[in-house]
């Protein structure tokens, strides 16, 4: 535990990839295998279930740190990280361990989950005081699930490509499924990560391990410059740019799984899924995107949110929110691995597949042609009427790489403008981390009435907390603190001047909202400080740019 607090120490204190790199280096290569297991697991983003109900941590630590609540809370505000807080207030510890980072969570921290609360609390108790306080931010970073550190995924690939000295692509297979929320890291499974390349070893067919995702790029420039940056159209294969939750659907050995791009393991959410994959001939790996279908277009994805968040799935269900993979490429056919072939050929090879199969739950994403990029940006304008996003633009002869790369070939989405209005900030509350001491996440809302209503009112609609520079936050921040209205613990109501462009990438009704509309990815696109809160958009407007099946 030691030496992994440590590493999070140098991860987090340095902005330079090549010092986070050596040390992510020297500490797989120092420490025994099984805890350089969990390590790893932490690092790509792996994250174990709620180990102890956050509120009794925080009734634990207010208690142990000896301060009334609302002293706590004003501790927490000012951190902006609860674990930060935690193992800032604790008392100096009064014992010690020698026990490594693979000893602490299987036999410390795991065997916490459903504990009775008079148990649970002695252990906790127990445990951090052993712990040093370095040792303890991580530890509560841990339980509470919040373990962040300025690392990627790619990063770590890359640390344990150099330690086993093993190329980086193949590394990035082997981790598919490894950070899945029910895997357990051990030594064995570290060790499979780094071990050497065998002659003639292809490493797929084991399980139903997905392979990496091959990523867009995205692509905004003048129509002027396709044709010099781009060539012809009839060099790329084009399609339309769903907006889904992308996927693999994986058959092997008589067994079918079906993965979303964040390798969680999704196939209970999706039966209808599961029985196109016992359809699908062993050996077999589809890449597509997972969208609700009705008659012959795509829903929008607030359709499939009604999917998302449920534990079962009964019939009625899979009847009123129909679900569908939209297939884009074949990644494994036959138990081979497809990817090193061409675009075009892996895309002939997908149309046979779905002949082949003819499933109602599989369709082939529609490809489009056009002889000039002039005609393909007039079939894009109709991109917002039919639910999608744009469009894909995919290299011919470009093979299927391993995350946001172009060495293989490239993929560009040429995404249409987001839609936008202009809200109102009515809330603000201070944000995390580096953010801690700033008002940086704002609530913001749109009149419910045209101007000329006498008694019209402010309703929300929208939270968020991007877009902004550095300056312009500062400036915000120092507004909200002078025409603050009151306060509701770590939130502020503020006097309605500020107006901002906000750009979202979808829209829907929504009965959990009070404005009745909730928006999708939204973020602060400019500042509108020419403009008075009293011009700022209405509930019309919104309305108005709802998809025509929910007008």
């Amino acid at each position: 535990m030691k030496d992994f607090a440590a590493l999070y120490a140098t991860l987090d204190a340095t902005t330079s990839s090549l010092a986070k790199q050596a040390a992510l280096q020297a500490y797989l290569r120092r420490v025994a295998p099984e805890d350089a297991a969990w390590a790893v697991y932490f690092l790509a983003g792996g994250k174990p279930r709620q180990i102890v109900p956050v509120k009794l941590l925080r009734l634990l630590a207010q208690e142990a740190a000896g301060l009334p609540e609302w002293l706590f809370e004003e501790s927490y505000q000012a951190v902006g990280d609860l674990a930060e807080t935690i193992a800032l207030l604790l008392p100096p510890p009064q014992d010690s361990h020698e026990l490594g980072l693979a000893a602490w969570v299987e036999e410390q921290l795991l065997p916490l989950r459903g504990l009775p609360p008079e148990e649970l609390t002695e252990r906790l108790r127990t445990q951090w005081r052993r712990l040093a306080p370095e040792e303890r931010l991580v530890y509560f970073k841990l339980i509470t699930g919040a373990f962040r550190v300025g690392v990627s995924k790619l990063q770590v690939t890359q640390a344990l490509a150099a330690v086993g000295q093993v190329d980086a692509k193949r590394v990035a297979q082997r981790l598919m499924g490894y950070t899945h929320i029910g895997a357990r890291p051990s030594a064995p499974a570290y060790q499979a990560l780094i071990a050497p390349v065998m002659e003639g070893q292809h490493e797929i067919g084991t399980g139903g391990q997905p392979y990496p995702f091959f990523l867009a790029h995205p692509f905004a420039q003048p129509l002027a410059e396709f044709d010099a940056m781009l060539g012809p159209p009839r060099d790329w294969i084009i399609e339309w740019k769903w907006d889904g939750i992308r996927a693999q659907l994986v058959r092997r050995g008589g067994q079918a799984w079906l993965w979303s791009r964040g390798e969680e393991l999704v196939s209970e959410r999706f039966p209808e899924l599961m029985q196109l994959g016992e359809a699908l001939p062993d050996g077999t790996a589809l890449d597509g995107e997972i969208v609700v279908w009705r008659g012959d277009r795509a829903q929008p994805f607030a359709e499939l949110q009604k999917r998302i968040g449920r534990k079962t799935v009964g019939a009625k269900l899979m009847r009123d929110v129909p679900v569908v993979l939209l297939a884009y490429d074949v990644l494994e056919w036959e138990g081979r691995d497809m990817r090193g072939q061409p675009q075009w050929e892996r895309r002939a090879l997908l149309d046979e597949v779905v002949a082949q199969v003819q499933h109602p739950g599989l369709i082939a994403s529609p490809m489009l042609t056009g002889e000039t990029w002039a005609d393909l940006a007039r079939q894009r304008e109709q991109a917002r009427e039919l639910g999608v996003e744009g469009l894909m633009l995919k290299q011919r002869e470009s093979r299927y790489g391993v995350g946001r790369t172009k060495e293989s070939g490239v993929w560009w989405k040429w995404k249409i403008d987001p839609m936008s209005v202009d809200a109102v900030l009515i809330y603000a509350q201070r944000g995390h981390g580096r953010r801690a001491s700033l008002y940086s996440d704002y609530t913001f809302a749109v009149w419910d009435a045209p101007p000329e209503s006498p008694e019209r009112k402010l309703v929300p609609f929208a939270k968020a907390y991007s877009g902004l520079s550095d300056a312009e936050m500062a400036r915000v921040d120092a507004l909200i603190r002078r025409t603050t209205l009151e306060t509701f613990g770590p939130v502020r109501s503020v006097k309605p001047t500020m107006v901002f462009e906000l750009g979202f990438e979808g829209i829907a009704r929504s009965g959990r909202h009070k404005s009745g509309i909730a928006v999708r990815f939204p973020r602060m696109l400019r500042w509108r400080e020419d403009k008075p809160a009293q011009e700022a958009d209405t509930l019309q407007t919104l309305a108005a740019l709802l998809p025509s099946t929910e007008e």
